[in-house]
């Protein structure tokens, strides 16, 4: 774990995070607010949960990321994982959970709050830096912790982790659908913006003929005029070729993002339609484009990730961005060692679909090819083959409700981050799930020990919720 979060350029610049310790009850008066534990129910499903969390072991991770001794101490590590568990389980932003955490008590208690506040208790910005400072390996403890309360709590069997599902998705990146006009002028706009700021003296720097260009190029594409828009096209293609030979003789000493400019405004000219490793977006050059074979939507431009499922109940026990499109057999050996880890139990059948044919993996685990055109099934494995369906909900779910329909975090630690995030996000929901149908039963079985019922009116609305 060490090794994973090794010291890096400028991430170390920040004390250990502050230690919450609990007020005493006589400064009430004097922080003039309530305290949480007198104005919650102490058996809402959030306040149970936070008491099953290992926060100091957190603590201890995470303090390997900060500096003993340089700068201001950091914000408190069980805020700031709460508050990354509460954004990806109910699908809000940095600003909508901070919102909602000043509006709410439940959410205060859960991210170790003793009174109630009426401030944003950081800045937005505060909870970027802090998903780059704990990087992937981090975002894994925070899944892994999620498996392990659902084990603690015996939602997740350990029986059930024997037999996993997985199964790869897209996961969109933020960007606008990808044409050559629009990339030819962004390229031109970001190389004129940095120019400016390093005094770097153009010619001439087309922002208005680059705009009138791309109004013309898209209204000609809309009315199905082809070779005008083409013309266009060519005519942003010479405009970024001339501001980017421009900038080429006039800078004696570019910086390093004027480097990267450059270099993306160079691959930029070269590639050609049938080129692969093409660039999509300017800000984010990374993406790929990936062909799932979805009918309404043939191509999608993202990451391809890989989700790992146990195929009895659907709890999330693997989530991997994978960077270059790469073959969805040749990433099944890379999966089940993440399950591996984070359940601490090697896996004894993995179901997959036909996607990872030729997967070549030679591990303990048994793979089952799940092929519709089968017809001789084992009878002992044709629950295991419709069970492989059952993580595709679950994938619909992590992009509808977790945020991994559109990654809105940059680069390829954003993905990664997002992907593993949402993981969290989907077992978070889980687990209050079941927590809150445990404390409905408890509850009814209450009641009818006082208030016995008799048999015949057993089968009433509330005969299922017991159930």
């Amino acid at each position: 774990m060490q090794g994973l979060w090794a010291k890096r350029k400028g991430i170390l610049q920040i004390m250990k995070p502050k230690i919450m310790i609990e007020t005493p009850v006589q400064l009430e008066l004097e922080r003039h607010g309530a305290i949480l534990v007198k104005i919650i129910n102490q058996c809402h499903a959030l306040v149970t949960l936070a008491d099953r969390i290992e926060w100091k072991r957190f603590e201890e991770l995470f303090s390997l990321t900060f500096d003993p001794g340089n700068g201001r101490p950091g914000l408190p590590t069980r805020l700031m994982v709460g508050l990354q568990y509460l954004k990806y389980a109910y699908d809000l932003s940095d600003e909508d959970v901070l919102m909602g955490w000043t509006e709410n008590p439940y959410w205060q208690y859960f991210c170790g709050g003793v009174y109630f506040e009426h401030k944003l208790p950081l800045d937005s910005s505060s909870m970027t830096r802090w998903r780059e400072r704990i990087a992937e390996a981090g975002a894994e403890e925070l899944l892994e912790e999620t498996i392990r309360c659902g084990m603690e709590m015996k939602f997740i069997k350990p029986s059930s982790l024997k037999r996993v599902n997985v199964d790869t998705t897209v996961q969109a990146k933020n960007i606008r659908h990808p044409t050559d006009a629009r990339l030819y002028d962004r390229a031109r706009e970001r190389l004129v913006k940095e120019a400016e700021k390093l005094a770097i003296p153009l010619r001439q720097n087309y922002n208005r003929v680059g705009k009138r260009a791309l109004r013309r190029q898209s209204g000609y594409a809309k009315a199905q005029q082809f070779d005008r828009a083409r013309r266009e096209t060519r005519k942003l293609k010479t405009i970024l070729g001339r501001v980017a030979r421009d900038i080429k003789r006039k800078a004696k000493e570019p910086n390093s993002k004027m480097e990267e400019l450059l270099a993306l405004s160079e691959r930029l000219l070269l590639q050609k339609r049938e080129d692969h490793n093409k660039l999509y977006s300017i800000h984010e050059p990374q993406v790929e484009c990936l062909a799932k074979g979805k009918p309404h939507k043939p191509y999608e431009f993202g990451c391809k990730v890989s989700v790992s499922t146990t195929a009895r109940d659907n709890w999330v026990v693997g989530v991997m961005a994978l960077a270059g499109n790469p073959y969805d057999g040749h990433t099944l050996h890379s999966a089940l060692e993440q399950v591996a880890q984070l359940t601490g139990q090697k896996p004894e059948q993995a179901t997959c679909d036909m996607g990872y044919r030729g997967h070549k993996y030679e591990g303990p685990c048994h793979v089952e090819i799940v092929n519709r055109y089968r017809k001789a099934v084992p009878g002992s494995m044709r629950y295991w083959h419709r069970r492989r369906s059952a993580i595709e909900p679950i994938i619909g779910h992590m992009k509808g409700d977790c945020r991994m329909e559109r990654n809105r975090l940059k680069g390829v630690l954003g993905d990664k981050m997002n992907a593993m995030l949402a993981g969290c996000g989907m077992n978070f929901r889980k687990l209050l799930r079941k927590l809150s149908n445990l404390f409905l039963r408890l509850l009814l079985e209450m009641l009818y020990r006082l208030f016995p019922v008799p048999k015949s009116c057993m089968q009433t609305s509330l005969s299922p919720v017991c159930a």
